[in-house]
């Protein structure tokens, strides 16, 4: 494509003009065939992110960059098409347990998914310490696995939205990662290639969430809900706090052991309640309950009665684990994902009730030891992180265990003393607050 062209979409941009629509057509079109020079696509990014970019327009550019490459469609049920997607959080593990419990309750969900980059863990790279697990699937292989059990975790690739992988890739290289209509454009178009009906997002924020306010988390979810909405999508954001960890595992293998326990009906409640939270709008949004309140029962109860961890059974074999494996894994995930070795105990000094957890602190230590990427071409040691033994509220003592750092190498010194540091301990007892702070939609 011409750069001329791409020059007049930064002048419309410059001079808070609507985007002519059949160049912006031709412009998304080049770039998901790498026929754009990368100067101009650098230009307009910068414009973009420089001058900001209308409603209207977020909703065009969306559109273009979904109908880039494959778009699933649904001839039956297309009401029970459903997803989710988080802005991503430390011990994040939602979707290891609401795609299954999603499909339990009849919906169909055709999750695509990331891998980690950053201080966050990455769903695939979660599902990947799974022996045999695959996530390389086609469009049309997700289309098939979710039309047999009901729902699949998918690696993203360049047949859905392939326009969004260069102008990701370029967006890193000009600082422009934190336009807000480039980010709802990368995420939505995304989803909306996935055909879907209805769509919750959860929208971190606080201390280790890309949005560290209530004030720029509301502004990015009030964005991705009107792109959604103008797609025809029924969407809900939930802005939920990032401050500290989510449950009690963090890091990629622990994390699949935990959501295991929780699809036992068992596990923490603080990530229990995050998946009926998610799972129960969705419930709702797509017509099969008529309450929150019901929708919060039908997935505890998919939960407490085991049709959920066969579903998530069902998605192993489907994706590639044998059966041997995967029946293991339900039954006893320890017996395939062992934790590291490795293993120190991190001591509290102080007695009294747990305040916070630094969940950043936890996260940058993990990813140093292999557990999160520093670039994409890094090799995650899956059975690197953390178990929380201590909670928010709960009492400890002077020289208690409250967290096990399982390792592949031997901490340092400074690492030890910055995790124990991590910990804020009151000698007043904690009232627990909701993670949810506010929903927009």
């Amino acid at each position: 494509m011409k750069s001329e062209k791409v020059s007049k979409l930064c002048d419309s941009i410059k001079n808070s003009q609507p985007m002519d629509k059949n160049i912006l057509s031709k412009f998304i079109a080049a770039v998901a065939t790498r026929d754009v020079e990368i100067s101009a696509a650098e230009s307009w990014l910068k414009a973009v992110h420089k001058y900001g970019i209308s409603p209207q327009d977020t909703i065009a550019l969306t559109n273009q960059m979904m109908n880039s490459g494959s778009v699933l469609t649904w001839k039956e049920n297309s009401h029970l098409v459903v997803d989710k997607h988080s802005t991503g959080g430390v011990g994040d593990k939602m979707s290891l347990m609401l795609a299954p419990a999603l499909a339990a309750c009849g919906l169909k969900v055709p999750m695509l998914a990331g891998r980690g980059l950053g201080h966050t863990g990455g769903t695939i790279d979660k599902l990947e310490s799974i022996p045999g697990f695959n996530c390389d699937l086609s469009p049309q292989q997700m289309q098939s696995i979710v039309q047999e059990i009901g729902c699949c975790i998918a690696a993203q690739n360049d047949s859905i939205a392939p326009a969004d992988g260069l102008l990701y890739a370029i967006r890193d290289v000009t600082n422009t990662i934190d336009s807000i209509p480039l980010i709802t454009a990368s995420i939505i178009s995304k989803k909306a290639a996935e055909g879907l009906h209805s769509l919750v997002l959860d929208v971190k924020c606080g201390t280790a969430a890309f949005m560290k306010t209530e004030q720029d988390a509301t502004e990015l979810a009030k964005s991705m809900v009107a792109v959604a909405n103008g797609l025809g999508i029924k969407c809900k954001a939930q802005i939920t706090a990032m401050d500290n960890p989510i449950g009690s595992h963090i890091g990629n293998s622990l994390e699949v052991i935990e959501s295991i326990d929780v699809l036992k009906g068992k596990g923490h409640l603080d990530t229990r309640n995050l998946v009926i939270l998610q799972g129960s709008a969705l419930l709702l949004m797509s017509g099969v309950v008529g309450s929150s309140t019901e929708g919060e029962a039908l997935i505890g109860q998919v939960l407490d009665d085991g049709s959920a961890l066969t579903k998530f059974h069902e998605m192993c074999l489907q994706q590639g684990v044998n059966d041997e494996i995967a029946h293991q894994l339900c039954q006893d995930p320890l017996s395939v994902l062992p934790l590291s070795g490795q293993k120190i105990d991190i001591i509290s000094q102080h007695s009294g009730y747990v305040n916070s957890i630094d969940s950043m602190a936890l996260a940058e230590i993990a990813r140093k030891h292999g557990a999160g990427r520093f670039s994409i071409e890094d090799t995650i040691i899956p059975e690197v992180g953390f178990i929380i033994k201590k909670h928010i509220g709960e009492k400890i003592e002077s020289g208690q265990c409250w967290m096990e750092f399982y390792h592949s190498r031997q901490p340092t010194d400074d690492e030890i003393k910055q995790l124990s540091r991590s910990i804020t301990v009151s000698k007043d007892i904690i009232d627990k607050q909701s993670r949810l702070i506010v929903v927009v939609d």
